[in-house]
């Protein structure tokens, strides 16, 4: 008879945090771990006591005025980004210019991409 479960060590694609969102080490044996550090399920465990028996859900990220702001801006310096690439695509930019531009969005996407 055969197994059913996957061979031992086999991990499908490395898990992220689900407070910050970095990679989450592999433990190996037994359930995966859902938090890189302490500090992360700490503050998930203080997130969900403060929305507990409110009709905020579980799951809902909150931002201050401020923190939306600068996400907000981000997300706009990514617009922006694209936005001249697609110019210079149009107006046959050269491979190098093309190259610096794609540089650019990925940067600002990078920096988007932290805002957890």
């Amino acid at each position: 008879m055969t197994s059913m479960t996957a061979p031992t060590g086999t991990r499908r694609r490395p898990q992220s945090c689900r407070w910050c969102g970095r990679e989450v080490a592999d433990a190996g044996m037994g359930r995966r771990r859902q938090y890189c550090r302490q500090s992360c399920r700490q503050r998930a465990y203080e997130q969900r006591s403060l929305v507990k028996g409110t009709s905020v859900p579980p799951d809902a990220v909150v931002l201050s005025a401020e923190e939306a702001s600068e996400l907000s801006d981000r997300v706009y310096q990514v617009r922006c980004a694209a936005e001249d690439m697609a110019t210079a695509l149009q107006e046959g930019a050269d491979p190098a210019e093309l190259r610096a531009l794609c540089d650019a969005v990925m940067q600002a996407a990078r920096a988007a991409d932290g805002w957890r």
